[in-house]
């Protein structure tokens, strides 16, 4: 029974009560106490008690009703924060916010010492900013940019991290942006910014930015792929030797490089080119000897390779005595034997 009910079927009752004995006794009855009297009508002797008792029953219904109402809105509460914390974990951020329920207060405390994560599983629940959140994470995780301002993403976490990728990959002007201040970014979303860039924008455009970034040798390889195909506003030998001082780059990658360019350089930048390399690093050497290969400037070669021992350069020294053969064989002819 609700409380409005109670309260009608309790002053109804009173009612009653006291007209039927109004009718059966309608006189008064005096009552002395220490000297003091009180005559009142038989029938409010009668229903006083009721109505005591029946004042006394709704404070009591109310005290408790307004101490369940106040637990109620405690877990009401409670789980409104504990969504928040569960929003937190997944965005990776530090929630501190107080529980009222020990309950509440406990289930928080064991999940921070988890690490919660989104699946490719469908995901729902009551709470809709919690499916929006679960959402966004996906699209970032799928490799979308999302708009921070809903989830504000902690600038240090890897999902921020993965969704500034996510932006470098989707708007290359922005990567031209992000290439312009390398040192407001990590290494990760400079790299994405610079392939897009490379991807997408012109040699003339690349020349302007790639200077301020600090090449690996992935990012060399890319950038001298771009250059060979846009070889007219390409990159100069000194660019190129700028490039590689610093990549520690093995015999064999130099002799990449020479093969990378041999089609597109004349041959005295070829040649020029290999030969201050193979001047500022012996690792480059037989990159050089294999242009001179290339070039057919054997007797150079020949020349060069004399001042070195009979264990040294085998390779070349092999290749030329098979051309003095008149039998015709390259450099990766023999790395396949």
């Amino acid at each position: 029974m609700g409380l409005k009910s109670y309260i009608g079927f309790s002053l109804l009752f009173i009612i009653i009560t006291a007209v039927v004995v109004y009718i059966i006794q309608p006189g008064n009855y005096e009552v002395a106490v220490y000297g003091n009297s009180l005559d009142l009508p038989i029938m409010w002797w009668i229903i006083a008690p009721t109505i005591i008792l029946f004042v006394l029953t709704i404070l009591h219904l109310l005290f408790y009703g307004t101490l369940n109402h106040c637990k109620l809105k405690g877990f009401q509460k409670d789980e409104e924060s504990i969504i928040e914390v569960i929003k937190a974990l997944l965005l990776e951020k530090t929630d501190n916010r107080k529980f009222k329920t020990s309950g509440y207060k406990n289930l928080s405390s064991i999940l921070k010492q988890f690490k919660l994560g989104v699946t490719d599983n469908t995901f729902t629940s009551k709470s809709e900013t919690l499916n929006d959140t679960v959402s966004k994470i996906k699209d970032i995780k799928a490799g979308k940019y999302v708009e921070d301002k809903a989830l504000k993403l902690s600038i240090d976490s890897k999902l921020a991290k993965q969704n500034l990728i996510n932006k470098v990959n989707e708007q290359v002007d922005y990567a031209v942006d992000v290439l312009k201040r390398v040192d407001q970014y990590s290494d990760d979303v400079v790299k994405a910014a610079f392939f897009n860039v490379l991807e997408n924008k012109s040699m003339t455009t690349v020349k302007k930015v790639y200077t301020n970034v600090n090449l690996d040798k992935e990012m060399a390889l890319k950038l001298f792929l771009k250059d060979i195909d846009n070889n007219e506003f390409g990159l100069t030998n000194e660019e190129i030797l700028k490039i590689t001082k610093n990549l520690n780059y093995t015999k064999e990658e130099y002799i990449t490089l020479a093969k990378l360019y041999k089609e597109i350089l004349t041959p005295d930048k070829l040649l020029n080119l290999f030969e201050t390399l193979s001047n500022e690093n012996e690792t480059a050497l037989d990159a050089y000897f294999y242009v001179l290969l290339e070039l057919e400037m054997i007797e150079k070669l020949k020349d060069l390779l004399s001042g070195y021992g009979d264990d040294e350069y085998k390779p070349f020294k092999a290749l030329l005595d098979l051309k003095d053969a008149g039998k015709h064989y390259s450099l990766d002819d023999m790395v396949i034997i």
